[in-house]
């Protein structure tokens, strides 16, 4: 990406890549395979998509991050990385998301191409105070987490709530993606608030029509932008 996380274009250009962010969750893809799950919401207009599967080997990780990266590389749809730097690496996904308690963003932008985006979660005030420092190290967008409670992520801080978004956009020219408990019923209020995009974990993967849920869903990106 551009080294300018914080100009208008860079803002703008980087809103094009995290619109519709689906993160994956195979298990509340209802039996259905993760790669058709991702590929129905691709079809639908997801704009990104974050391999997060946490209690996977290392082994299968990787496998399902070159299975993805196989199958959304080809269709100009970037594959982000949760957590693991060595995996992304590996499968030459174009983006990676980090954690508070992952590999620090310094020690990333290392190891990783300078093509690569980067993201990092943001879950008090105190971390988007640090996230000047962070973007030195070459954060290219805060995940804003989790807005609201989410059975699908339970080790976070308490919910930012709408009112803790706009603090958070006032508070830094980072793009900014949120993610908890974000569906078809509160993404104009969330875009609103000053996400640039909208991530999304079971209003799409458990959903009864993938496709369908990701287009409602670009739908209220689109008119938003």
């Amino acid at each position: 990406m551009v080294s300018a996380p914080t100009s208008q274009n860079y803002r703008a250009r980087m809103a094009q890549v995290l619109g519709v962010y689906l993160v994956t969750d195979e298990a509340s893809c209802a039996g259905r395979s993760l790669p058709d799950v991702v590929m129905a919401a691709v079809q639908g207009g997801s704009t990104c998509v974050q391999l997060r599967e946490k209690h996977l080997s290392t082994r299968d990780f990787c496998a399902k991050a070159v299975a993805l990266q196989a199958l959304l590389s080809p269709l100009g749809i970037p594959l982000v990385i949760n957590d693991r730097v060595d995996i992304a690496l590996a499968c030459g996904a174009p983006g990676v998301h980090l954690g508070q308690s992952d590999m620090s963003v310094a020690q990333a932008r290392r190891l990783l191409p300078p093509e690569v985006f980067l993201g990092w979660s943001v879950e008090t005030l105190a971390h988007v105070a640090q996230a000047a420092t962070a973007e030195l190290a070459g954060v290219d967008y805060l995940g804003v987490s989790p807005v609201f409670a989410t059975p699908t992520k339970t080790d976070t801080s308490a919910p930012w709530g709408l009112d803790g978004l706009r603090q958070v956009r006032a508070a830094t020219a980072l793009p900014l993606v949120a993610i908890g408990g974000i569906h078809a019923g509160n993404a104009a209020e969330v875009l609103a608030a000053g996400a640039d995009g909208l991530a999304v974990v079971s209003a799409i993967c458990g959903a009864a029509d993938p496709t369908a849920a990701a287009r409602q869903l670009r739908g209220i990106w689109e008119k938003k932008r």
